[in-house]
């Protein structure tokens, strides 16, 4: 079970890093993603970094 979150959160974390990069224009590829600037995207990856951190302490606390 540890290692099922731990890969979960990773996974969750990357990917909410990629979503708010592409949301701040950071992170601009592919360039006609429809992501690319939309600004809500900052937010939703910001909340699925949080809960990939969360995934994370939980899995190191087991």
């Amino acid at each position: 079970m540890r290692a099922v979150l731990t890969v979960v959160g990773i996974i969750l974390l990357l990917s909410g890093l990629v979503f708010m990069g592409q949301g701040s224009r950071y992170f601009p590829y592919p360039a006609e993603s429809f992501m690319v600037g939309a600004r809500q995207w900052i937010y939703y990856g910001g909340g699925i970094v949080i809960f990939g951190v969360v995934l994370l302490v939980t899995a190191w606390r087991l």
